[in-house]
């Protein structure tokens, strides 16, 4: 008889128009997969199929985040702006728009009950969110590079986030405050997750190993040997007993007390992106330029649940499992806030402005039955009757090399009790009544509102004044450390005398400060300006003409107005004299230019005439650059 294979590649599709940048998995199902590209488009599909489900648009910049909600009836995403946008998938509308970082989105959650999520931004802040009221709760401030991942605890009492600093941070939320620093990775945090029982959390690095702490100590557990490259995604099996770990065409399966590698799978995935386990299968997905691409991962072939013929019982004590840690009570217990939530509380900081509405947002149904049948009322249900869904098959043609399938027994309940000895009682509140987890009448915002040091002090201490400054500072200097690199890269091009190709690596840098920099150099050095550097920087000068800040709106205005005097002649010439005798290629490739050009001020002019009726320094500035367009008709 033929042993199952262990793993096939699924499918490969084209997701979207642009180049992909974010792929998220539903982790109920593992059914459901959204994407995110550089084509502003957040796309739906279900796993296994080619055909775009639904397609949820409204972006102004490419969406560098995704996450479904736990029962898969909502999608979060995050953009390069900062903003985030919330979809009711069963109602196929947007919900919420929620503006305040102050760079791009990197990483995303839904707390386990309530309303509420989290995201983690490049601008190195942490943001807990109330979708329900369009409010940012409270923003946690100590990171000193982006925020590649964040988790809720099972519990929704902590959320845990990994950073480009080598850093994982664990928060209290209700308390509002840092509990501790994890800090003996040696690169990048790529990713955490917590145990979905203990109090136990897996952090996976650049550094190529995974880590294990202990949430009642705060102290190391155990760490993988050095990986042959970075930890892209780690998963919990969810019954707990053992961690699965992706890295570039690896899936490994670890213990953790002791540390031990129980398998080792190779997949064609590249660098996995997220991992999903349902019933006896895990998913992943992976993308390369405009591509996504499925795996899947028959885990009844990997060892610890197959490929042995261990009991139940040897396998749950080799895999890692312990019986002394505590574990997380996930039923919460009544607050002092279990009537109804009142409005939240707003973080101090005001909402950064932005031109991402809820107006300009809309979800195009592209596979109607496909959509009712995932999306309308099936998913909610599910939570009480989940229906069978049958696993996906290999190849018909594969030969498989596995170990034998044998049948799984384990008792989840009775290894959940077995989890606490009788020695270390957990201190539990008293029961609470049964509620459904997506019930959010007894959680309100307050929950999570920190304790201020001046409501018990009357005043705040030298200490935490000077915390508050340096927390800041630290992030300001992270910023402008990055700003000050890329400026050095484009100053080296500059100086060896291709003035163009450093332009090219300005824009291509991506970062708004960094080009506005140069073009308040080339509006002081006006001879440099020609057709070729109007042909590349028009289209951006029309995307910083559309900042949220004024100081970016107005240095592309004087460098419109620096074109049009110096260029506008030139592009009006060349569009309007009559076609030359011969071929001519050069008088061609002018020619190319100028209409170039005439488009993006055209584009610009269109703009400019739907926002004239601004008010201060930016009314003087629309009204100069229109003046001088007219010599263009």
């Amino acid at each position: 008889m033929a042993n199952p294979k262990r793993a096939w590649k699924l499918q490969e599709f084209t997701a979207h128009g642009a180049d992909v940048k974010c792929v998220g998995l539903g982790h109920k199902s593992g059914r459901v997969m959204v994407t995110g590209g550089d084509d502003r488009k957040v796309n739906l599909w279900s796993v296994g199929k080619p055909h775009c489900i639904m397609s949820l648009t409204g972006h102004t910049t490419s969406i560098e985040a995704v996450r479904f909600g736990h029962a898969e009836e909502m999608v979060i995403a995050g953009s390069l702006s900062g903003a985030l946008k919330v979809w009711d998938l069963e109602q196929a509308k947007i919900l919420r728009t929620l503006t305040g970082h102050k760079a791009g989105i990197k990483s995303l959650d839904f707390h386990p009950y309530g309303d509420y999520a989290a995201s983690g931004s490049m601008d190195c802040n942490v943001k807990l969110w109330d979708i329900r009221r369009k409010g940012c709760i409270y923003t946690y401030k100590s990171h000193t590079g982006c925020v590649n991942c964040l988790r809720f605890s099972p519990d929704g009492r902590w959320i845990a986030s990994a950073g480009e600093d080598d850093v994982v941070k664990l928060w209290d939320l209700t308390a509002g405050k840092l509990l501790t620093d994890l800090k003996l990775h040696k690169g990048p945090v790529n990713v955490v997750e917590f145990h979905p029982h203990e109090l136990l959390l897996a952090s996976g690095s650049s550094d190529r190993t995974i880590k294990f702490w202990d949430l009642e100590t705060f102290q190391l557990v155990s760490s993988t040997e050095g990986d042959s490259t970075g930890i892209r995604s780690i998963a919990f099996h969810p019954d707990g007993m053992c961690l699965y770990s992706g890295s570039h065409d690896m899936l490994k399966v670890y213990g953790w007390e002791p540390v031990h590698c129980f398998d080792a799978v190779s997949i064609g995935w590249s660098d996995v992106c997220d991992m999903s386990i349902s019933n006896t299968q895990m998913i992943g997905a992976s993308f390369y330029k405009t591509n996504v691409s499925s795996f899947v991962v028959n885990l009844e072939s990997v060892r610890p649940l197959g490929g042995s013929q261990a009991t139940n019982s040897n396998r749950r004590e080799s895999s890692g499992l312990s019986n002394s840690r505590k574990i997380f009570v996930t039923e919460r217990p009544p607050t002092q806030s279990t009537k109804q939530a009142s409005e939240p509380k707003q973080s101090d900081e005001p909402a950064e402005k932005t031109e991402e509405g809820e107006d300009a947002s809309a979800a195009d149904i592209q596979n109607p039955a496909e959509y009712r049948e995932l999306f309308q009322g099936n998913i909610r249900q599910a939570h009480v009757n989940p229906p069978r869904v049958e696993p996906f098959r290999p190849p018909a043609d594969d030969s498989a090399d596995a170990e034998p399938v044998r049948q799984r027994s384990a008792d989840k309940n009775e290894r959940g009790a077995q989890n606490i000895k009788p020695s270390r009682p957990v201190e539990r509140s008293p029961p609470p009544q049964k509620r459904s987890p997506r019930q959010a009448n007894d959680i309100s915002a307050e929950d999570f509102m920190p304790k201020q040091p001046e409501q018990v002090t009357g005043t705040l201490s030298e200490n935490e004044v000077l915390d508050f400054i340096a927390n800041g500072h630290n992030a300001m200097m992270t910023v402008m450390s990055n700003r000050s690199r890329n400026l050095q890269i484009v100053r080296a091009m500059w100086t060896s005398g291709n003035l163009k190709t450093a332009i090219d690596s300005a824009i291509s840098m991506n970062d708004p400060a960094v080009l506005v920099d140069v073009v308040n150099i080339l509006n002081l050095k006006t001879s440099l300006w020609n057709l070729d550097l109007c042909t590349i920087l028009l289209p951006k000068l029309k995307e910083l003409m559309s900042s949220k800040y004024e100081c970016y709106v107005v240095t592309a205005g004087q460098a419109i107005k620096l074109v049009i005097r110096n260029m506008g002649q030139t592009i009006k010439t060349n569009l309007t004299a009559p076609p030359g005798i011969g071929v001519d290629i050069s008088r061609e490739e002018r020619n190319k230019k100028c209409s170039r050009c005439h488009t993006a001020l055209m584009d610009i002019r269109s703009m400019i005439e739907k926002r004239r009726d601004a008010a201060g320094k930016l009314a003087s500035l629309y009204k100069e650059i229109l003046l001088l367009m007219s010599t263009l008709d």
